[in-house]
């Protein structure tokens, strides 16, 4: 039998930490031991030892403790890994948690394929460790690949134009990768994630400029053209 990955939730929101259970719980292998609500709680829980997490989703803003004080007594520990997930966007403190070895960090509200990419790194990485005693220069350096292709995509965010918002382009991208039909047109990619024809309409042109997707005129059933938007290995093969 496959060993799971006891996850702690620390949230002092009761519905986040039953949202956040639910994402961890949908990812193969996972399993949430607790939730719990306050600094004191999970400092008790640590010492407890009952079933010692793997891995702990961290709030930020735990109303009896001050700033990363409980992050940095999970760390004395060394019992365990350790994501952020919270609201705080401070340059420092997201400095502060990297310095501290933190294996991610994820702003609110979150995405459940955001957290799910982040889980299946963890669980690739915990694998790893597991069933070798070393690790040759391409495996270490695969490792940290993740890490810093998620650097490169938070940079290529900061640079979409006017209009474009990141949430909505991640779920744009999601429905052309899934396409498994003749292409899609703006219509049908807006009724997927719920947004108008026009404004599918420029995510998918945009794509196209980033050469992503490729777009082209065809004729209906009716004989009217359309515009069809294809994944480029579609297009070509």
């Amino acid at each position: 039998m496959t060993e799971r990955f006891h996850v702690l939730i620390v949230e002092d929101d009761f519905r986040v930490a039953e949202i956040t259970r639910q994402f961890v719980e949908k990812v193969p292998e996972f399993e949430v031991v607790a939730t719990l609500q306050t600094g004191e709680a999970t400092k008790a829980y640590l010492a407890s030892g009952k079933a010692k997490p793997d891995l702990i989703l961290l709030d930020v803003f735990i109303p009896d403790v001050e700033g990363l004080e409980l992050f940095w007594e999970i760390r004395r520990l060394r019992q365990c890994d350790v994501i952020m997930m919270t609201a705080a966007k401070e340059v420092k403190t997201i400095e502060e948690t990297l310095r501290g070895g933190v294996f991610d960090y994820i702003i609110k509200p979150v995405e459940f394929a955001r957290l799910e990419k982040t889980l299946e790194r963890y669980r690739h990485q915990r694998r790893t460790f597991m069933t070798n005693e070393e690790l040759e220069q391409e495996e270490i350096d695969g490792l940290f690949a993740g890490r810093q292709k998620r650097l490169e995509q938070e940079a290529d965010y900061s640079e979409l134009p006017k209009g474009i918002d990141r949430l909505t382009l991640e779920k744009v991208r999601r429905v052309m990768k899934d396409d498994k039909e003749e292409g899609l047109t703006a219509a049908a990619v807006g009724k997927t994630i719920g947004a108008s024809r026009s404004t599918a309409r420029r995510y998918l042109e945009y794509l196209v400029t980033t050469n992503e997707i490729a777009a082209e005129q065809k004729y209906g059933e009716v004989g009217r053209p359309e515009r069809r938007y294809f994944r480029l290995q579609d297009k070509d093969g």
